[in-house]
C-alpha cells in the first residue's frame, strides 16, 4: 500500500496543492486490488443508481476514458489485465469483460470503474464552467454522486468552507489551463472512525464514540489521491480518486508524526473540522496524540 502522509506537507491552508503526474503513475494498484474490486463490483450491482450515473451528453468522453485505460492498463501492469480485439480480463480477479461491437457502449464508465481501484468523474465544460457530467463514484467521502451531477464546479464545492472566497477562481482558472500534455495529482487527508470506504452522507451523523486512550485503534487516516488530465480528443476533464486508509496507531510511527498531526489539528478551522468529520472525535483524538508525541 502507498503510504501517503500529507499532513507531514506543512501548516494546513486551503490550496489545491497540485503536483506534476507522470502518467505511467496514473493508476495505483496494491494488495488490496482484489477486496476493493470486489466491493466495488458489489455496489455497482447493488446500488448502482447511487454510484454511478451520467449524462446522454457524456458517452463521448466516458469512451475516451475507457479507450485511455485499456490502453494504459495493460501495458503498465501486463501481470493483471489481458486485452484481444473481444475483450478485456483481469488476471488476478478472473473477470472477462466483453469489448465487441455494442458491449458497454450506453456505459463505457462503468466499464472502467470495475477495472480499476480508482473512483472516476467526468467534467465538460459549459457555459457555466466545468459541470460533472458522469462518474463512477463507488467510495465516497459524505457526498452522494446524484447531489453533484449535472453541477458546475461552484456549486459542487458549495458546501467546503471557504471555497468560494479563497479558492473557486483559483479551481475555475486551473480548469480553464489545464494542458493534454501536464496531468497533475494532489492528495487529500482526512481522520475517520471507520475503516469503509464507501461512505454517503449520513454516516457523518454517525459518529462513534471515542475512548482517549485507544484512539489510535479507533481512528484512521483516509487519504484521497486525486488524478486531473485533460482528454486529448473531448478536451474534457477526468477527476480520479484513489482512496487509501490506514489504522491511525500504524500512521503515528514515531513522536514526530504524532506532533505534526497535532500541529495539523490544531490549525484547522472549525467549519473545517466539522466538514470533515473530525470535530466530534477531536479531544480525545489529540489527548491521544499529545501522549504519543512526549514518549521517548
Amino acid at each position: 500500500m502507498a503510504c501517503y502522509r500529507p499532513f507531514l506537507d506543512g501548516s494546513w491552508r486551503l490550496a489545491m496543492g497540485l503536483k506534476a503526474l507522470d502518467l505511467n503513475d496514473w493508476i495505483e494498484i496494491d494488495d488490496s486490488f482484489a477486496a476493493q474490486l470486489a466491493e466495488r463490483r458489489a455496489l455497482l450491482e447493488e446500488r448502482r443508481d447511487e454510484v454511478c450515473l451520467a449524462l446522454p451528453e457524456s458517452l463521448i468522453g466516458q469512451a475516451e476514458v475507457l479507450a485511455l485505460l485499456l490502453d494504459h492498463l495493460p501495458a503498465r501492469f501486463p501481470e493483471i489485465y489481458r486485452r484481444s480485439p473481444e475483450a478485456v480480463e483481469n488476471l488476478v480477479t478472473g473477470e472477462r469483460f466483453d469489448l465487441g461491437l455494442g458491449a458497454w457502449r450506453e456505459a463505457p464508465l462503468e466499464l472502467a470503474g470495475r477495472l480499476i481501484q480508482e473512483d472516476l468523474c467526468l467534467l465538460r465544460r459549459s457555459e457555466r464552467g466545468y459541470r460533472l457530467v458522469a462518474g463512477v463514484v463507488c467510495f465516497p467521502s459524505h457526498w452522494r454522486l446524484a447531489d453533484k451531477l449535472g453541477r458546475p464546479l461552484d456549486l459542487i464545492h458549495g458546501p467546503v468552507p471557504g471555497f468560494a472566497e479563497q479558492l473557486a477562481t483559483t479551481v475555475d482558472r486551473f480548469f480553464v489551463n489545464l494542458k493534454v500534455e501536464r496531468p497533475v495529482w494532489r492528495a487529500n487527508w482526512s481522520l475517520v472512525d471507520t475503516p469503509g470506504l464507501f461512505r454517503p452522507p449520513e454516516h457523518r451523523r454517525r459518529p462513534r464514540w471515542l475512548a482517549a486512550e485507544r484512539a489510535g485503534e479507533q481512528v484512521w487516516l483516509r487519504v484521497e489521491r486525486q488524478t486531473l488530465r485533460r482528454l486529448p480528443r473531448t478536451r474534457d476533464v477526468l477527476f480520479t480518486i484513489r482512496t487509501y486508509v490506514e489504522p491511525l496507531v500504524r500512521v503515528v510511527d514515531t513522536p514526530a508524526t504524532a506532533r505534526a498531526l497535532v500541529a495539523r489539528l490544531a490549525e484547522l478551522p472549525d467549519a473545517m473540522a466539522a466538514y470533515k468529520g473530525i470535530a466530534p472525535i477531536r479531544a480525545p483524538l489529540l489527548a491521544w496524540l499529545e501522549r504519543r508525541a512526549t514518549e521517548p
